[in-house]
């Protein structure tokens, strides 16, 4: 399973996660995308989170995705206008501002401006957001999130959407109930990928 984080994050900030999955007996694997501070446009991300799965893991291989904070946008735009969808098992996303965040008006960076409310990009993931039922998709987020603003803005009605009341958006990667609810999420019909 393939682990893809957030905005000016990197796979350091899976830590946590990646000891707790592993031991489930569960094999993820962080990866981290650059630049991850909004320079660059959430597709051209997207389009190095296509190479690198296909470098590591071959162009066909069957996978699972869990995805932090902007790693969700970046990964449903792989998912929705890039071919992911043929090879993606289970898809979890983890305070990502599916519906924007007013957070991006303060800053003009081209991935930043992508994820402000109603924007172009958003737009075109909604008309789309429906191919998402062709995989096992969960969204989990928290009502307490101060970095996805309005909170609800994180909330997608597809798939299973669960709400957990944790303090902050970090914790949505690091507390046990949100861990446990990844481990959840990724065995669910009792299959999951393995490279």
């Amino acid at each position: 399973m393939v682990l893809v984080h957030g905005y000016r994050d990197d796979a350091t900030v899976f830590r946590p996660m990646v000891g707790y999955l592993r031991r489930a007996g569960l094999r993820p694997y962080p990866i981290t995308l650059r630049p991850s501070d909004g320079r660059a446009p959430l597709e051209t991300l997207a389009q190095q989170l296509r190479c690198r799965l296909e470098q590591a893991l071959g162009p066909e291989a069957p996978l699972d995705l869990v995805a932090f904070s902007m790693g969700g946008l970046v990964s449903r735009y792989y998912l929705q206008q890039l071919g992911g969808l043929h090879r993606v098992v289970h898809f979890v996303t983890l305070g990502t501002p599916h519906r924007g965040t007013w957070w991006a008006y303060g800053s003009r960076r081209p991935g930043v401006v992508q994820m402000r409310p109603g924007s172009a990009f958003l737009r075109a993931l909604e008309q789309g957001r429906r191919s998402l039922e062709a995989v096992h998709f969960t969204n989990i987020w928290t009502p307490l999130d101060l970095m996805v603003v309005p909170a609800r803005n994180a909330s997608v009605p597809v798939g299973r959407d669960v709400s957990l009341l944790l303090p902050h958006h970090r914790a949505l990667v690091t507390a046990p109930r949100a861990l446990a609810w990844v481990c959840t999420a990724l065995t669910r019909s009792g299959q999951h990928a393995r490279p």
